[in-house]
C-alpha cells in the first residue's frame, strides 16, 4: 500500500503578492494582463473568487463583477524561485516528487526520509514548514493513489488536509459528481448527464463491459477510478513536461504576415527557455483561440532528432495553415513544444 501525498499551494500567485505586500492582504486581488489590452485572469484570490472570479476569465468581466479589482502582472521568476524553495522542502521528506505545476505536486512518502510514521503527519510537517519557511498556505490530500490525493487535495481549501483511508473509500466518492474524475471534461460529462449520472456512486453502477462499449479505453480508466483504483507511479524523472508561451492580442489578427510574425516571436522564447533548462523536445503544438472563445490546438512531431528555434518557427507557420485564423481572426496565438528527446536527466547531461 502506497502512501501519497498531493500538495496544492493556495491560490500561489495571488498569495506570493499578498505576502510580499501586507496592505493587500484582504483585499480582492489577480494577478494578469491588463483589460485595456484584452488580459485574462492568470490567478485570483481567494476574496476575489468570493465575487466570482476565477482563472482564464477575461479582466474586463472581472472588473465588472468587482470595480474595487487589484490586478497586478506577472512575476513569473518570483513564482518559479519560490516554487523550487518548496520542492527543497519536498525533498527533505521523500526522492519521490512529480510536480505538475509551479503549485502542485505528488509525493510518494511510503519511504520516509524523516522516519514519519504516518503519511498524514508528513503531510502536516510540510504544510508548516511551508508556512513557516515561506509564509505561505497549502491544502493536502492524503490517499493510496495518485487520483484520490489530487481529489482530497481539493476538498478543504484553504489550508486543508484531507486523509482517505483504504476503508473510506467507496463512501468518500459515492457522491461525488463525475466531472471530479480525470477524463470526464465537458463531452463526456454531457453524455453522462444524458444517461442521469450525475455522481460517482451512479457510475460505479454501469459494467466494464458497458463503459467501454461506450468510451473505449476512456471507459476503461473510468471504471477503474469510480472504485478508486490508479496504479501510476509518482514518476520524479521529469517534471516539466512541456514548455510553452502565448499572447492575447488587442485586436483580433487576420493578416498572415502578422501572424507568422507572432509565432515567430513565441517561438524565440519558447527555444530561449529549452536551451536555458537544457530541454529538448520532438513535438510542436500551436494554440489558437478564436474571436468567438473557441480554441483549436493542432500539434506535429519532428521525424528524427528534436526541434531548434528555426524547426519551431516552421512548423508553427505551418500549423497555423491548417486552421482558419485568415478567415476568422485570432485572439490568441500560442506555441509549445514537448514530448523530450531524453527522459533521463542524467541523459541530457550527454548533450551538454
Amino acid at each position: 500500500m502506497r502512501k501519497i501525498i498531493h500538495i496544492d499551494l493556495d491560490a500561489f500567485y495571488t498569495s506570493v503578492e499578498q505576502r510580499d505586500n501586507p496592505q493587500l492582504r484582504e483585499v480582492p486581488v489577480v494577478v494578469g494582463g491588463r483589460p485595456e489590452s484584452r488580459g485574462v485572469v492568470a490567478a485570483a484570490s481567494y476574496q476575489a473568487r468570493r465575487f466570482g472570479i476565477r482563472s482564464a476569465m477575461p479582466m474586463k468581466t472581472a472588473l465588472r463583477l468587482c470595480p474595487q479589482l487589484v490586478i497586478l502582472p506577472s512575476r513569473m521568476d518570483v513564482y518559479r524561485q519560490q516554487s523550487a524553495q518548496i520542492r527543497q522542502i519536498f525533498l527533505q521528506y521523500t526522492q519521490l516528487v512529480e510536480p505538475l505545476a509551479l503549485d502542485e505536486c505528488y509525493l510518494d512518502v511510503t519511504d520516509n526520509l524523516q522516519s514519519i510514521p504516518t503519511a498524514t503527519q508528513t503531510a502536516m510537517a510540510i504544510k508548516q514548514q511551508i508556512k513557516e519557511q515561506l509564509q505561505l498556505t497549502a491544502s493536502a490530500g492524503v490517499a493510496s493513489n495518485k487520483f484520490l490525493a489530487k481529489v482530497a487535495s481539493d476538498m478543504e481549501k484553504p489550508d486543508g488536509l484531507t486523509v482517505i483511508k483504504p476503508y473510506q473509500v467507496e463512501a468518500f466518492l459515492e457522491n461525488l459528481p463525475v466531472n471530479k474524475m480525470w477524463g470526464v471534461g465537458p463531452v463526456t460529462y454531457e453524455q453522462l448527464q444524458q444517461m442521469q449520472i450525475q455522481t460517482i456512486g451512479q457510475l460505479r453502477q454501469l459494467s466494464l463491459a458497458e463503459l467501454n462499449r461506450q468510451w473505449g479505453k476512456l471507459g476503461v480508466r473510468l471504471y477503474h477510478l469510480a472504485r478508486g483504483q490508479d496504479d501510476r507511479t509518482v514518476d520524479p524523472s521529469d517534471g516539466r513536461k512541456s514548455v510553452s508561451r502565448e499572447t492575447t492580442f488587442a485586436q483580433d489578427l487576420f493578416s498572415r504576415p502578422q501572424i507568422e510574425q507572432e509565432l515567430a516571436q513565441l517561438s524565440t522564447e519558447v527555444a530561449q527557455v529549452l536551451r536555458t533548462e537544457k530541454l529538448r523536445g520532438r513535438k510542436v503544438t500551436l494554440k489558437v483561440r478564436y474571436p468567438n472563445f473557441h480554441i483549436q490546438t493542432r500539434s506535429q512531431s519532428q521525424a528524427g532528432g528534436w526541434v531548434e528555434e528555426e524547426q519551431i518557427r516552421q512548423i508553427s507557420q505551418g500549423l497555423v495553415q491548417k486552421t482558419a485564423v485568415v478567415e476568422k481572426g485570432v485572439r490568441l496565438l500560442g506555441v509549445g513544444v514537448s514530448s523530450w528527446w531524453q527522459e533521463n536527466p542524467r541523459q541530457l547531461r550527454l548533450f551538454d
